[in-house]
């Protein structure tokens, strides 16, 4: 390839990486606050954090992606460009099944836990933030991992908005060299080192969490 068509790739790639971060923080945000919901003692907060996980896990990623940047703007009469409109509708997708890691895992803390921080006096948002979040954050970090490869993967959707990421840009690129296997092969790789690299530090992550908890 070409100079310039190199160039183009990482363009795409780091359109791809933009992508990825700006997603994968609104994601846990929304997945950390309906999780919590989730297990709220009050039924309305848990009926809405339920009523967002279900419908956001029940329907496309990329029918939602089309809802944002296609619907809504002629609906409110204003327009996302595709990287907010990518970022939206990946994040509040991709934080949905977030949603149920975050509700599994404070579950999954032994009850005589919370028990104990109530005989202590503790309130709810104090035996949450120093007694369920310390112990459930280490066992969310495997499973959030995989979310994030699987982000990762959902970012190409967003071509379909002509937004100039790794799968667009490869795409473009085939259509110049009209070479499929090469272009695709390395678009393939970049997609894998970057999963690798992910997954890598995430491994680094919880372990320090874990070596800080005992």
């Amino acid at each position: 390839m070409t100079t310039g068509l190199w160039e183009l790739v990482l363009t795409g790639v780091w359109t791809t990486v933009q992508l990825l971060v700006l997603s994968a923080l609104l994601g846990a945000a929304v997945a950390f606050v309906a999780g919590i919901g989730r297990v709220h003692r009050w039924w309305a907060v848990r009926f809405l954090a339920g009523f967002y996980t279900e419908v956001f896990r029940g329907t496309s990623a990329l029918v939602m992606i089309f809802w944002v940047f296609f619907v809504l703007p002629p609906a409110f009469g204003w327009q996302l460009v595709p990287l907010w409109a990518g970022t939206l509708a990946l994040g509040l997708t991709y934080g949905a099944y977030g949603a149920e890691i975050v509700r599994g895992a404070l579950l999954a803390v032994d009850p005589a836990q919370n028990e104990g921080g109530i005989a202590l006096g503790f309130t709810p948002g104090q035996r949450l933030r120093r007694i369920l979040l310390p112990q459930a954050v280490p066992e969310m970090i495997p499973p959030f991992s995989n979310l994030l490869v699987e982000l990762l993967k959902g970012t190409a959707l967003v071509s379909v908005m002509g937004m100039g990421d790794l799968a667009f840009s490869g795409n473009l690129v085939r259509l110049a060299l009209q070479e499929s296997a090469e272009i695709y092969t390395y678009v393939l790789l970049i997609y894998f080192v970057i999963a690798f690299l992910l997954t890598r530090l995430m491994r680094g992550l919880e372990t320090r969490l874990k070596a800080g908890l005992r």
